[in-house]
């Protein structure tokens, strides 16, 4: 089992980035940071760009693996982030993990002033956008088309520093952006499905596992070929609530198949409020073990 965590991009990088380097040398396998304009209540506090975040992170980390959490195409457009993508890889000699997904409803599908669009053509934009973004980061000069984006000659000279590309982490729950991630993705993301008590939640989880397993095998990819990771605080309960707790959350996990799961950096109030001592427990006294 591999763990990682978030870092809310909430802070300023003088209190930033003692986390990411703690996160590295505690041995955390991957460190992740959200991808909004804004996102939710914190919308009015402060708030900082992922790619400028995870750009810092990486030049004060040396082996843990940085991604999004996930970018979407609510505020993205594939040529210009393919760049972005470029650059961070390139920075951090090879770590990125880029998680994608479809993109909520909320602040970054507002604030550009655009409308607010239904799940079914979320996804048909998803789709899109992971097609074309894969097409760019693979081979220079790319021409394409579609109904939400277009490129013409796009360039990715020189190339992600990981070949063919990064690996793409796709956030999918419901059947279409299963099957992009069965056809795009090295790995799956899931937050789960929702539910108002934990073994609900857990259910539910189990549900999209085995909606995973069934798409695979439809794609003709083997069920280790793709690896999953679970949010275990899409949950009703923060999963860093104890160190037990967290390490019980883990064991159902891998229950379940996951290879990789991630908690977040507990805050003070709101979102994942929690204690920082739990974190720096599980890490320092569990982390091997549970890695193991």
């Amino acid at each position: 089992m591999r763990i990682g965590i978030v870092i809310l991009p909430d802070q300023r990088w003088s209190v930033a980035r003692h986390r990411w380097q703690q996160a590295d040398e505690w041995g955390f396998d991957h460190a992740w940071t959200y991808d909004h304009l804004g996102w939710r209540d914190l919308v009015d506090g402060p708030w900082f760009d992922s790619m400028g975040t995870l750009t810092a992170a990486a030049t004060v980390t040396s082996r843990i693996r940085l991604g999004t959490l996930v970018a979407s195409p609510n505020f993205r457009h594939p040529a210009a982030f393919a760049r972005q993508v470029t650059a961070l890889d390139d920075v951090s000699d090879g770590r990125v993990l880029l998680g994608l997904g479809a993109g909520g409803i909320g602040f970054d599908s507002a604030v550009l002033g655009g409308e607010t669009l239904p799940p079914r053509q979320r996804v048909d934009r998803f789709a899109e956008f992971t097609e074309l973004l894969d097409a760019i980061l693979r081979e220079d000069g790319t021409t394409w088309r579609g109904d939400w984006f277009a490129a013409v000659g796009a360039r990715n000279n020189p190339g992600c520093v990981q070949r063919p590309r990064v690996p793409f982490v796709m956030a999918a729950n419901g059947p279409r952006s299963i099957r992009l991630a069965a056809r795009f993705g090295q790995g799956w993301v899931t937050y789960g499905a929702g539910g108002d008590d934990l073994d609900g939640w857990w259910a539910g989880v189990a549900e999209l596992a085995e909606r995973l397993d069934t798409t695979l095998a439809a794609e003709g990819r083997e069920p280790t070929g793709l690896d999953r990771y679970l949010s275990l605080d899409g949950a009703p309960v923060f999963s860093l609530s104890s160190a037990q707790f967290f390490a019980d959350q883990v064991g159902r996990a891998a229950e379940l198949g996951f290879t990789d799961v991630i908690t977040h950096w507990p805050r003070e109030s709101s979102w994942y409020t929690g204690d920082e001592a739990v974190l720096a427990d599980v890490a320092t006294r569990l982390l091997p073990e549970l890695r193991g």
